[in-house]
């Protein structure tokens, strides 16, 4: 059964598989659940209209759409005395009712305006046209208007075409202008009604493509902050690398020479320099086997080994010639820290001038460097620059901030980056140590 229901579906055309499907959209859009409960919610606070309000206006402003809803019902009230002559008191709620319906169950108000349009046409007898009254034509075009703002463009189509056949086999039925009424008024009701129903389905697409780029840069914005914070972690471990390979290199090579030191070793000892050998090697070639996958296609590995904060001043130097003036100040007993701590101490003081010539150009700086009890304290600080408005900072990758906390958090420090008071901005960072005794407590 499965497969003869496969094979008609296949021979049926084109033709016929696009009317299929345009009628269940119909059936979908205006006949499935006409009648549900959607009530019409109220306009957010944050709006574009509400948050330019006082407080108290903002809470009210929210029901705006109600307001104007109830508005239009009201001016449909009126528009029905015209036509109506005696029987106005039924005429008026007939006009109303699908205007207001429209703010719980938009697609049966719809309907209840299309089947109230003839009874208000009998009730209008000879003052009107046909077959819209005044007050049948101002309550379905606001009915079509509401309803296609609630729900979306194909919605709206077909009630257009719903509206349009209802016309046209009203004014074939002979009941109109040949009974009754002066003239039709079918015409300039598609016309009015297309003209809206376009407006308004403009307006659906607008806001629809709106909240797809607003999507789409939201998510753009999270994979560049994913990417950059992957690139200056990957950063970090190629620097990182020459330290350790530094070090284990040197255990490896002291381990092999140890034994040559003793007079007479045991054997025992010489197991335990080769076992020591033997791991720093492991270690070593599992370094360079993780370096290889984190290490970019055009990489190349530097000849200098990796600068520490005894290299500071001829940074300091080409900053100077660059056009900043630095200033540095050193205070505590200087001692030799950890070679991953003097990197990445260089590395931010290096970013935070760079930062500094970027966006602020024509500030000076000052650098102070603290050598303390149970670790180093950086302070980076500029002033604004004297002229912001005749000079215009050069626009970065906005990676920098991102990779000095990338390397405080590296090694379990604190960091705080903000403007300060006058304008400028200042990087304070503090990187822990720990001396052997500390370790050994």
């Amino acid at each position: 059964m499965l497969h003869v229901t496969e094979t008609t579906s296949k021979t049926h055309s084109p033709e016929f598989r696009l009317a299929a499907d345009a009628l269940r959209g119909l059936r979908r859009d205006l006949f499935h659940d006409a009648f549900a409960y959607r009530p019409l919610p109220r306009m957010r606070v944050d709006g574009p209209l509400t948050r330019r309000l006082p407080g108290p206006l903002r809470e009210y402003a929210v029901w705006l759409p109600h307001a104007v809803i109830v508005a239009a019902a009201l001016f449909t009230l009126p528009l029905a005395t015209i036509d109506t002559g005696g029987p106005w008191l039924l005429a008026g709620p007939l006009c109303a009712l699908p205007v207001l319906l429209t703010l719980v169950r938009p697609v049966g108000a719809f309907w209840l305006s299309l089947a109230a349009t003839p009874v208000l046409g009998v009730l209008g007898g000879s003052w009107g046209d046909w077959p819209w009254t005044a007050g049948a034509f101002a309550s379905h075009l606001a009915v079509l208007t509401v309803v296609a703002v609630r729900t979306r463009p194909r919605t709206a189509g077909w009630m257009w075409v719903v509206t349009a056949l209802y016309g046209a086999v009203a004014e074939a039925s002979g009941y109109g202008p040949s009974y009754y009424y002066s003239s039709t008024n079918t015409g300039p009701m598609l016309v009015v009604s297309a003209l809206v129903l376009l407006c308004v389905s403009v307006w659906h697409i607008r806001r629809d493509a709106e909240q797809e780029v607003t999507a789409q840069q939201t998510e753009t914005a999270q994979e560049r902050s994913r990417r950059t914070l992957l690139e200056e972690r990957t950063t970090i471990a190629r620097e990182l690398h020459d330290v350790v390979a530094h070090h284990m290199s040197v255990v490896a090579i002291q381990a092999e020479a140890a034994p040559y030191r003793v007079e007479n070793p045991p054997p025992e000892l010489e197991r335990a320099f080769a076992t020591i050998r033997e791991n720093a090697v492991a270690a070593l070639t599992e370094l360079r086997r993780v370096l290889g996958v984190v290490r970019a296609e055009d990489y190349e590995a530097p000849d200098a080994p990796q600068p520490t904060l005894g290299d500071l001043d001829a940074l300091l130097a080409n900053v100077r010639d660059a056009g900043l003036g630095v200033e540095k100040t050193v205070t505590g007993a200087v001692r030799e820290l950890p070679q991953g701590v003097e990197l990445s101490a260089y590395r931010i003081v290096q970013e935070a001038l760079s930062n500094t010539l970027r966006h602020a150009p024509g500030a000076s700086a000052k650098v102070e460097i603290g050598y303390v009890l149970g670790g180093l304290g950086l302070r980076v600080v500029n002033t604004p620059p004297p002229a912001p408005a005749l000079v215009k900072p050069s626009p970065g990758a906005g990676h920098g901030i991102t990779g000095m906390r990338e390397r405080v958090t590296m090694l379990n420090g604190d960091m705080t980056a903000a403007p300060t008071d006058d304008g400028g901005y200042e990087v304070t960072v503090f990187l822990p140590v720990v001396t052997p005794g500390e370790d050994a407590a």
